[in-house]
């Protein structure tokens, strides 16, 4: 397909996999930020390690770094492609009752990590979610985005600070 056109098309419109084997390999980092947002006793149980499914970040960073390397079994036209690195973060907002979760993923490759990012950081949104659904019902995921990418032919992308 031409520049202009959908790259998981073939020329009769049937669904392709696009052949990445002619581009180069090249360092390749995503970077996807989501939040969760809680209650306030909910977020205090979370903070103090008194939810009763247990330790509820570290068991989210470790989904969000497992999924990430499943990516291509749960993407149908992802291309299953070596991690370098991955990596799940947390940041609490006390005032808010939000928990910011930032997920990256880092390859040397032919194609991206934007979908290894996004894989991570929703999985571990999604794991916070199922620790604290025992005391709290309304949890809310939202503003997942990409934040940064960098690597590959389109160069590199950065959400202004004022969007982030």
């Amino acid at each position: 397909m031409d520049e202009q056109g959908l790259t998981h098309l073939d020329n009769d419109g049937a669904v392709i996999m696009v052949d990445v084997g002619n581009k180069p390999d090249t360092p390749r980092k995503a970077v996807v930020r989501s939040e969760v947002q809680l209650s306030p006793g909910t977020f205090a149980m979370l903070k103090n390690k008194a939810l009763p499914k247990g330790d509820v970040l570290v068991t989210a960073k470790i989904a969000g770094i497992s999924a990430a390397k499943e990516t291509s079994r749960l993407i149908p036209l992802c291309h299953p492609i070596f991690l370098s690195f991955v990596d799940v973060r947390f940041h609490l907002e006390e005032s808010m009752s939000r928990i910011v979760v930032e997920a990256e993923a880092r390859t040397t490759s032919s194609t991206g990590v934007e979908m290894e990012a996004l894989v991570a950081a929703q999985t571990a949104c999604m794991t916070i979610y199922d620790m604290c659904k025992a005391v709290q019902k309304d949890i809310v995921i939202n503003n997942c985005r990409l934040i940064h990418k960098s690597g590959g032919r389109s160069g590199v992308y950065e959400v202004p600070t004022s969007s982030a």
